[in-house]
Parts: C-alpha cells; structure tokens; sequence
C-alpha cells in the first residue's frame, strides 16, 4: 500500500491511497469524509492512521460513530424549521434513530475495550424544507456507502452484524427521503462505496472550526 502527504496544506482530495488492507479502506473513508465535511474532522484521524501499522474495528466504528453523531444532531437542528407534518414526523423518528446508533455504537466500542470518540461541533446550511431534504439525503447515502464499504475491513463477526443492523436502517431512511423529495426511492440494484469524485463536490464544510 502507498500512501505519502509532504504538504499539509494539500487539498484532501487530491491524496491518493493505493491498496486495499484495512489501513487502505480507513484512509479512504477519513479522506473522502473530510473532502465533504472539512478538513477540521479528519486531521487527526488521518495523523493516526498514517501512524499505525493495521486499523482494528474500534478504529473503524469511532469512525462510524463521528457519522452518526453528525447525522443525529443534523436532525436534531432540522426539527427547529417549519417542515411540512410529514417530513416533521421523518425527521423526529430519524432522529431517535441514530442517537440509537450512537448509543449502540458507543457500547460496542466500550465492550470491545476502546474509547468512543468525544462528538464535533456541526454546523448546517439549513434555510428551509428543501435544503433540509437535499442535506439529509446526501448523508444517508453517505452513511449507507460508508457502512458497505468498511464491512469488507471488520474481523469481528459481532462488529459486523452491528453494523449490518445499522446500515439497513440509513438505507430506509435514504429511501424515505427519497420518496419526500418526489424521487426513486431505490435508483439502482446495487450500492457502493462512497467514491471521491461524489464526495468532493460539497462546497459547505459541516464542521465548525476549531472543533
């Protein structure tokens, strides 16, 4: 596997990381992830990552874990807007949901002997309804393609049937929205990973600075 950053101030998206061992796939995920969300997320996940010689599944699921502390607290500000009663109702039970998966999330790390990851600061360019369902269908189609693309690096059979359960529920969610913005809720046969040139194009970071 080749992986080298000799400038800091190099652009997130333009790292290239060869390989596919777990160390391969965690690299992957921090990059892309910090592309879309701000460097501000990644930077020290990434300083460890290149660091450790193999990433195990605790290092995996507190990456899990920074997702869906982004997306329960993305629906926890959403509920402050005037949203129509059925996407109020969405948001409401989505919301509940993944602070589940936090908490679930929270206790696999613990059990596993690891420490969760303390949750960032976000920040969302919310206005309306509409901007409300772009955003939130542009993070659960992340987590689901984050999800698929991290079972392949779990050992743990146990790690990865917690994350099979979750994953299937950002799916649903996906597919609700989906549905609430007027579109297919299930586009294609198969989901993938996230890919670097989908990621990229978020202009917003989400994370605030300094956190």
């Amino acid at each position: 596997m080749s992986h080298q950053i000799t400038n800091p101030d190099v652009p997130l998206d333009a790292i290239e990381v060869r390989g596919d061992t777990r160390q391969a796939f965690l690299l992957k995920a921090t990059l892309a992830t910090g592309a879309l969300y701000g460097a501000g997320l990644v930077g020290p996940t990434v300083r460890r990552a290149l660091a450790a010689g193999e990433m195990g599944d605790v290092d995996i699921l507190n990456f899990a874990l920074t997702l869906e502390f982004l997306e329960a607290d993305f629906y926890r500000v959403g509920r402050k807007l005037s949203l129509s009663d059925e996407v109020a109702a969405a948001a409401k039970r989505f919301g509940r949901e993944e602070a589940e998966h936090v908490t679930a999330l929270k206790a696999t790390i613990e059990k596993l002997g690891g420490t969760p990851v303390a949750s960032p600061r976000f920040s969302f360019p919310l206005r309306d309804e509409a901007s409300f369902l772009k955003l939130a269908s542009k993070l659960e189609d992340t987590g689901v393609s984050a999800y698929n693309g991290a079972a392949p690096a779990i050992e743990s059979k146990e790690v990865l049937g917690a994350a099979g359960s979750i994953v299937q529920v950002e799916a649903r969610h996906a597919a609700v929205i989906r549905l609430l913005r007027g579109k297919d809720p299930a586009p294609q046969a198969f989901d993938v990973a996230s890919r670097k040139d989908v990621v990229v194009k978020a202009i917003t970071p989400l994370i605030r600075a300094g956190a």
